[in-house]
């Protein structure tokens, strides 16, 4: 193994240990988010595999979100927590339009884009 290697290794170890739950939501959300822009623009009623996928992957990760917003150990406020819930019904519904045709999943990229500049701590117009 080389020295480069070696360091490497160690290192990432200690790196991925240093990533807060904030962070590891981010990279999710970011993931998920490069997945359905690969699939813009949209054209209503065009759901492939490939989007459904990413579609089912999305509407997971903010079942995710709803039920963690909805436990009570959540350390949100309660406006933070309504308006992210909101967000997160929003989601599931429209996803569930985009899936039958009725919908694009443009909207959903914007959001989570949206969410993820919150996790980032940037305003709207970053």
């Amino acid at each position: 193994m080389s020295v480069a290697t070696h360091a490497h290794s160690t290192y990432a170890i200690h790196a991925g240990a240093l990533r807060t739950p904030r962070d590891i939501e981010y990279d999710v959300l970011a993931r998920i988010t490069g997945r359905l822009r690969s699939h813009l623009p949209h054209p209503r009623g065009r759901v492939d595999a490939a989007l459904a996928e990413v579609l089912n992957d999305n509407r997971r990760l903010w079942t995710a979100f709803a039920s963690d917003l909805a436990h009570p150990d959540n350390s949100f406020d309660a406006t933070l927590r309504a308006r992210l819930f909101y967000l997160a019904e929003f989601t599931l519904k429209h996803t569930a339009d985009v899936l039958k045709g009725d919908a694009s999943a443009d909207v959903l990229a914007e959001i989570n884009t949206a969410v993820m500049r919150g996790l980032r701590g940037q305003g709207a117009g970053a």
